[in-house]
């Protein structure tokens, strides 16, 4: 098997075993206690900053990305034409790996035409599932040295290039037991936008002809594919953590 596909396979297969926890298929806001995001909070929370009003949603992804609790992680929310973006911090990219922080932007205003997907308007199973693809990428630039995001930056240009780093990145979001999730904001979005392909915001006024993100259909499959969803309950009540 050649080594890249050896590498593609090992980058989003290894977090199920590792990594993962149950999957649940419908996170509610009024589903859990107090106790439970006070014992999220103690466990996902380190190092991360973010706006109070989506603390849950965004502490619950944490959760599913146990590697993530010591980098430091801030959220905020800014108007942008982007629904939600991510990126290292500017002066993490002089740092080492293991030493860098991240931003990851929601965005609090946009063009019409996008207001129905921003953050604020998602329900709150699509808005975990979406803060859970934006950490795929965390995952994914964390194993990238400096030379290889500022490559990364420059092939942005190619639409094959970045179709196949968002359906990674979806790939990895699904292995860490967020498939539910990415489901729920993978069908809301084309059902807003009342598009069959979904290949982000810059996009937004040209014919969607490609699958850059991941249909509900190709999420779905992946899912059936995992031994990790097998088995899995509704209820999400239990106050099961980490």
């Amino acid at each position: 098997m050649p080594p890249k596909i050896i590498s593609f396979l090992l980058s989003v297969c290894l977090p199920v075993f590792i990594f993962a926890q149950e999957p649940t298929r419908v996170f509610s806001r009024d589903g859990f206690s107090q106790d439970y995001f006070s014992e999220l909070k103690k466990k996902c929370g380190t190092h991360k900053t973010y706006p109070l009003q989506y603390e849950e949603q965004i502490l619950i992804a944490l959760s599913y990305y146990p590697e993530l609790q010591n980098v430091p992680i801030h959220f905020r929310i800014k108007e942008k034409h982007t629904p939600l973006s991510t990126r290292s911090s500017w002066p993490g990219l002089l740092k080492e790996e293991e030493r860098r922080d991240y931003v990851i932007t929601i965005s609090s205003n946009t063009e019409e035409m996008l207001m129905p997907i921003l953050f604020q308007n998602l329900p709150f199973n699509a808005q975990v599932g979406v803060i859970g693809h934006e950490l795929g990428h965390i995952i994914e630039f964390s194993s990238m040295a400096t030379v290889k995001i500022m490559e990364h930056a420059a092939q942005n240009v190619s639409s094959k290039y970045i179709d196949h780093f968002e359906f990674k990145t979806d790939s990895i979001c699904i292995a860490h037991g967020l498939g539910y999730q990415l489901l729920a904001w993978s069908t809301y979005v084309r059902q807003a936008m009342h598009k069959d392909n979904w290949d982000g915001a810059d996009n937004v006024h040209k014919p969607m002809m490609r699958e850059r993100y991941m249909n509900p259909s190709s999420i779905k499959k992946r899912i059936n594919q995992l031994p990790l969803y097998q088995g899995v309950t509704v209820d999400n009540t239990s106050g099961h953590v980490i």
